[in-house]
């Protein structure tokens, strides 16, 4: 799963695509014309719900963190979602200076870490230029080496972090002069990205570039890509079947740090700015909204309404979660 920091880190570390036959071409600025027809072709994608609770209403929508140049525009249902929201709430805004600042110090290499042994220092350096990196690289933590090399490697998908929709969204706020919040610190997710040892660092980052050379991230990426385009809640859902990254203790920790430690206090947050009278846009990764420990299912526990957006839910099914009542009044409810 690619954090939201991670759009923010390739704004932090932005610069030219090298100029060689093997590398992808730069992302290039959308024309005028291209603009126009991105916004009348556009059509709902990722994840979307709607949030009731004392009679205000929020909304929750799934993104992707690198995505195909298409997919960047939001549809009719997202657009109207977006209009009405007082505010919009990121993971992270990649657009804020501040933000990137902290982030360019959190996931530099700090001057007491042990190294990497020579022989994974060289593989890092090596897959760094085969995916073109050229000095975006310098100074990070393994860890952050290795997600911005993922990111870089689905380029050659078609998926460039720089349309990513965390940071389309954060421009488009802008535009609409809406206030962005961001759910979580720099910090907490720079946490939630590093390793809890050297020991284990050294296995990830192995771990990692074999996934990088046999082309398994890739896949993942890509498979990841092509769901959350046409809105498959049922393959995101199941993306501990399909994603070749749960076959050890540590892969498996490694993804509860990135998705579910992470909700409590993401649900704590939203609900906070709720109660507060506001009606907030909230957007995040789309595997944060999946299964029993994902958003919906935890704001459902909390007292609200959750309603299934996008995908339209077929006749059948169940669209909504209808709140769960509390056993005990929250705190600052009146008995």
């Amino acid at each position: 799963m690619l954090s939201g920091l991670l759009a923010g880190a390739l704004h932090v570390h932005a610069e030219p695509a090298l100029d060689t036959p093997d590398c992808p071409p730069a992302p290039a600025p959308l024309t005028e014309p291209e603009v126009q027809a991105g916004w009348r072709q556009a059509v709902d994608r990722g994840l979307l719900w709607q949030l009731d609770k004392d009679g205000r209403r929020s909304w929750l929508y799934g993104t992707i963190h690198a995505a195909q140049r298409d997919w960047m525009f939001p549809g009719p249902q997202v657009r109207a979602a977006l209009a009405q929201a007082q505010r919009v709430a990121l993971e992270l805004d990649p657009l804020d200076e501040r933000t990137q600042r902290q982030l360019q110090r959190l996931m530099s290499v700090p001057a007491d870490a042990p190294a990497l042994p020579a022989a994974l220092q060289q593989r890092l350096a090596q897959r760094a230029t085969q995916e073109c990196a050229g000095s975006m690289l310098t100074g990070l933590r393994p860890e952050f080496q290795l997600t911005l090399l993922n990111l870089l490697a689905l380029r050659r998908e078609g998926m460039d972090p720089a349309y990513g929709i965390d940071g389309f969204l954060a421009g488009l706020a802008r535009g609409l002069n809406k206030r962005i919040d961001a759910l979580e610190t720099p910090a907490q997710q720079v946490q939630a990205l590093l390793a809890p040892d050297a020991t284990q660092r050294q296995h990830a980052v192995a771990h990692a570039l074999d996934d990088l050379d046999n082309g398994a991230l890739r896949r993942q990426g890509r498979r990841l890509g092509e769901a959350w385009a046409r809105s498959d809640l049922d393959a995101l859902s199941r993306y501990a079947e399909w994603c070749e990254c749960l076959d050890t203790p540590a892969e498996r920790a490694a993804l509860h740090r990135l998705l579910d430690a992470r909700h409590p206090a993401m649900v704590q947050r939203i609900a906070a700015w709720h109660d507060a009278g506001l009606s907030v846009f909230v957007a995040v990764g789309s595997l944060h909204l999946t299964g029993p420990q994902g958003l919906p299912a935890l704001l459902a526990a909390r007292g609200f309404r959750v309603t299934q957006l996008v995908p339209v839910p077929p006749p059948s099914a169940q669209s909504s979660l209808e709140p769960v009542p509390s056993p005990m009044p929250e705190p600052g409810d009146r008995p």
